[in-house]
Formats: C-alpha cells, structure tokens, sequence
C-alpha cells in the first residue's frame, strides 16, 4: 500500500490543522493506521493510531494528545484523517502516516517498527 500525506502548514497555538492520509494500492480499513511524529533532533514518535476494522477501528493515542487530537476513517475515501485541536509550539513537527497489517498486537504499534508502509511527512509548525 502506498500512503501519501497531506495538510500540514502554519498555525497559532490554539489553532486547528487536520491532516489526511490518503492510501493507494490497498484498501485503509484492513489496516491498523497510525500517526507519527519527529521533530529536529528528536526521534520519530508515536501519535495516534486506529485499528483495523477487523479490529473494531478502536483507538489508541499517546497522552500528550489525549483531548486534543482525533483520528478517522473514511473508507470511501480511503484515506485517514487526523484532527489536531488546541495545537501547541511543542506538537511542532514533520507528521508521518503508516499502516501496519492488521495481524499487529496492540502493543507493537506505539513503535516506528511495528509499521511496515510509510507516507512521505508533512510539516506542521505551531507558532507562539
């Protein structure tokens, strides 16, 4: 599957962005989706993720975003969104989707190598 990003730019703190990830050669829904991040000097870490449906579409997300940030799927589109609300300087970063195959544990998808197919990233800059 191939996954091409987009959506990122220049926002306020306390602005919104949402970015989509957009899936080609395979169909979004059969797997587990997530969200990554790196910012300058900093290594690539764990956003938000949706599960397969097989896997009841459940989600996960890291407690820095917790009550700001949503994930989606729209599977006419195939594509999965991320909605960031209430944004902050420090969720600056080059945004990254990934789809993992939905045979993936739980665990293994809070990590960059749990993932098998990478967008490219898109960047997102908060400003102060």
């Amino acid at each position: 599957v191939q996954l091409q990003a987009s959506g990122g730019g220049l926002v306020q703190a306390g602005g919104s962005l949402r970015l989509s990830c957009k899936a080609s050669g395979g169909t979004s829904s059969n797997y587990n989706m997530g969200w990554f991040r790196q910012a300058p000097g900093r290594e690539r870490e764990f956003v938000i993720g949706i599960r397969s449906r097989s896997r009841g579409s459940t989600t996960h997300y890291a407690d820095s975003v917790k009550g700001r940030f949503t994930i989606s799927r729209d599977n006419a589109e195939n594509t999965v969104y991320l909605q960031m609300n209430s944004l902050k300087p420090e969720d600056t970063a080059v945004y990254y989707c990934a789809a993992a195959p939905m045979t993936a544990i739980l665990s293994t998808l809070y990590r960059p190598g749990g993932y098998d197919y990478w967008g490219q990233g898109t960047q997102v800059t908060v400003s102060s």
